[in-house]
């Protein structure tokens, strides 16, 4: 084999080599903006619960809890919320809905204090955490509040739509009242996590 014919081999097996790897860097990028912008995502990054947007904003909201204690939202402590639309009376769909939302704060282990859980009343009248069961040590029973009505679909027939609410004050996600709050709990330590 000759020296020039030596040379023509290196090359055409060095423009392969940079061919390829133009290949790869581009081709990688082709599919990542191809899987971006049609809304293609790994199952872990998606979210559980629906997300809302634009968020539905409660900053102003006065809240109060139902013996008229004032319920700030507070942002410097970075505390979530798990808000629950309490129907005016509690039937079993709704006690289960109370026991679901418990056992996802217990869950929470050394987050839970960091996560508030409000039973937002749609009235004063027999409103309250279902008897028996127990409520966690962050619970607070909000009292009516012209701003419930803000809440996404809040008002459904039958069952208790669950909301997650950010430290600044911004609904965030929705849960509908048949889903499975499993759901609540994986999105939950994802948001925890990025604190």
């Amino acid at each position: 084999m000759t020296a020039a014919a030596a040379s023509d081999a290196t090359r055409r097996r060095n423009r392969l080599t940079l061919l390829a790897i133009l290949v790869l860097f581009f081709g990688s990028m082709l599919v990542a903006g191809v899987l971006r912008f049609a809304d293609i995502h790994p199952a872990a990054t998606r979210q559980k619960g629906e997300l809302l947007d634009p968020y539905t904003d409660l900053r102003d909201a006065k809240l109060h809890t139902l013996d008229g204690a004032a319920y700030e939202w507070a942002p410097i402590h970075r505390t979530w919320r798990i808000v629950a639309a309490a129907p005016a009376t509690c039937d079993d769909a709704c006690r289960r809905r109370a026991h679901d939302i418990g056992v996802v704060w217990e869950v929470l282990n050394k987050d839970a204090p960091r996560v508030d859980i409000l039973w937002w009343c749609a009235t004063a009248a027999g409103c309250g955490w279902p008897q028996g069961l127990p409520a966690p040590s962050t619970m607070r029973v909000i009292a009516p509040d012209a701003a419930r009505a803000r809440l996404p679909r809040v008002d459904v027939p039958a069952g208790v739509p669950v909301y997650v609410v950010d430290p600044n004050g911004f609904v965030v996600l929705r849960y509908a009242p048949d889903a499975d709050l499993a759901g609540l709990r994986q999105d939950l330590v994802r948001l925890l996590k990025l604190q």
